[in-house]
């Protein structure tokens, strides 16, 4: 395939072109040229946009997408086509299919069934069998099959000693642990965040404590064992602290937060709309600040959309009841510009490949082109009638987006939104 991409503004600060509008030559998936209005060689496919910025391709640190065994909720052909169209070039797929993602077969299994999409997906493997947290998985037969992490999707670690072993496991083949950091002891059957609005609902609460508890826990492990460990999808004030000081100790911790949990707070529980329920609850305005804030300082690395398609079936009942989860490829891009400055934006998309130990990409010539393609500007409403994924429990239907994302170029293909 040949391209020329017209009057792009790129965004990679380890490019020599970074905040320079410029002309790019794409020639069999890779960077042959970038230029001021470049001659337009025979046969290249032309590619002008509005306003369009290009930028490394986006990475996603945490898609549910269903298949093996939740197909009526995603299936990885059409979800990894819904990440393209959403501007991410790769996602790291969670173990919570059926079967669980828990050996090299399953492993090999999502590989063979993504290849051929421009979208990369990256498995990460259950971190213990059927991740039912009693006995470990098999890593090293997964990491060899080519999973890039080892977690049990939304759920903690009770034996503490078992993700002892892991980390200490996993350091003779570099691996990556993954803590999820929620007691379910302390949260017992809450369903929402715990405060002024659960109480005035009537709706059971999570208490912060509960998050925070397993954060430090797992925080005392790792400065023990060493190793490398990603605390995902943190949502609590304290929880953003108690990393930001582990990190001053000089700890290998990671941590990511998902997108509803920067755009959204426990207020739009007032309708007991079920599309609201998610793993760990919307939290309060002062959590919601200081994620915010954690993103802007480093101590957050990663914004991840958390997708996590749940069919009609499991969504539509009564808030007690109701499956957690909301789908956020589609919108990510756009709800995280209404609350964060964009070069933040594409920082935070793009360095989740830093911490999973996946190549890093540049805008630079030679190099194969993978990149995603968007307009900063303008604003819309997100409606349900923009969702291509085949659930459509999304948090984020009548909000207010930024921006636009116009695609991706990877994998030697190009895949536009019309």
């Amino acid at each position: 395939m040949k391209t020329i991409i017209r009057s792009a503004k790129i965004i990679d600060p380890k490019s020599p072109f970074h905040n320079k509008t410029v002309d790019i030559l794409i020639a069999d998936g890779c960077i042959s040229k970038i230029g001021h209005e470049l001659a337009n060689p025979e046969n290249y496919n032309e590619i002008k946009r509005d306003n369009l910025h290009l930028s490394v391709g986006w990475f996603d640190s945490s898609v549910s997408l269903g298949e093996p065994g939740f197909e009526d909720r995603e299936t990885i052909t059409n979800g990894l086509n819904i990440a393209a169209k959403s501007g991410f070039t790769g996602i790291a797929l969670q173990p919570n299919s059926f079967p669980i993602i828990d050996n090299q077969s399953q492993v090999h299994f999502v590989k063979s069934k993504a290849k051929g999409a421009a979208t990369e997906l990256f498995p990460i493997g259950a971190l213990t069998k059927s991740s039912e947290g009693k006995d470990m998985a098999e890593l090293f037969d997964m990491k060899n099959a080519g999973a890039i992490a080892f977690g049990d999707y939304n759920r903690s670690l009770n034996n503490a000693n078992l993700l002892k072993i892991a980390l200490q496991y996993t350091q003779d083949f570099d691996g990556l642990v993954i803590a999820f950091s929620q007691d379910e002891n302390i949260k017992g059957n809450g369903v929402a965040n715990e405060g002024v609005v659960s109480t005035r609902l009537g709706l059971k609460g999570i208490p912060n404590l509960a998050e925070e508890i397993e954060v430090a826990k797992n925080l005392f492990l790792l400065e023990y064992t060493g190793g490398k460990l990603h605390i995902p999808t943190i949502s609590t004030a304290k929880s953003v602290a108690l990393i930001q000081e582990a990190k001053a100790k000089g700890l290998h911790v990671s941590s990511s937060v998902a997108v509803h949990h920067l755009v959204l707070t426990d207020e739009k529980l007032e309708e007991f709309d079920t599309r609201f329920k998610v793993t760990p609850p919307l939290r309060s305005k002062v959590d919601q600040l200081a994620l915010i804030e954690g993103v802007k300082n480093g101590t957050i690395d990663m914004i991840t959309s958390d997708h996590n398609p749940i069919d009609i079936e499991h969504k539509k009942m009564d808030f007690d009841t109701a499956k957690s989860g909301t789908i956020g490829l589609e919108s990510a891009f756009g709800a995280l510009l209404s609350v964060l400055p964009m070069e933040v934006v594409i920082e935070k998309l793009t360095y989740g490949r830093t911490i999973f130990g996946l190549e890093i990409p540049s805008i630079i010539e030679g190099q194969i082109a993978n990149i995603s393609l968007f307009d900063p500007k303008g604003k819309s409403t997100f409606t349900k009638d923009l969702i291509q994924s085949k659930s459509k429990n999304s948090a984020f239907i009548g909000t207010e987006q930024k921006g636009k994302v116009y695609g991706i170029m990877n994998q030697n293909q190009l895949i536009l939104n019309l």
